[in-house]
């Protein structure tokens, strides 16, 4: 049996094609050095609240999803919130490094669905206090860590 061949990773111009095309997240965004900015909006369910969303991801990285409005902090109430990334404040949608996300893959086909799977499982751990998502969570970077302040510079950039 011969090994299976490694797909090769999506462009981002790719990807942004991927994105327009895909309606289940229809927004705006562009593809400029290196780097890939989406936004749009989500509704995790037909009772749920409207998020704003922005994905950044830089070519051969991770994308890093973050929820523009509305606050998540806000609505946690002062509880800290489960499954996230910090400096800047990011989902957790996959553990790095297990092979869930590649560049190979489609962001419309693998971030965007589980965005929408991560704002569900919030919406119910505000209420209920218990986070019902599975997971591994991520272990905190100190704001001063070098890599988080370039990540914070690249998704602060305007698109």
């Amino acid at each position: 049996m011969r090994p299976r061949a490694q797909r090769a990773d999506l462009t981002l111009p790719q990807q942004l094609v991927f994105l327009r095309s895909n309606p289940i997240c229809a927004g705006t965004g562009a593809a400029r050095r290196g780097h890939l900015h989406w936004r749009c909006c989500i509704q995790p369910s037909p009772l749920g609240r409207d998020y704003d969303i922005l994905i950044s991801y830089a070519d051969g990285g991770s994308p890093n999803v973050i929820v523009t409005a509305p606050d998540l902090e806000a609505l946690a109430a002062g509880r800290p919130l489960p499954h996230v990334y910090h400096d800047p404040l990011r989902l957790c949608l996959s553990l790095p490094g297990s092979g869930q996300w590649t560049p190979s893959k489609r962001i419309d086909r693998t971030i965007v669905p589980w965005t929408y799977l991560w704002l569900y499982y919030f919406e119910e751990w505000l209420g209920s206090d218990e986070w019902k998502g599975g997971g591994e969570h991520p272990t905190n970077t100190p704001s001063g860590d070098r890599k988080s302040r370039q990540l914070r510079r690249r998704l602060e950039a305007p698109t």
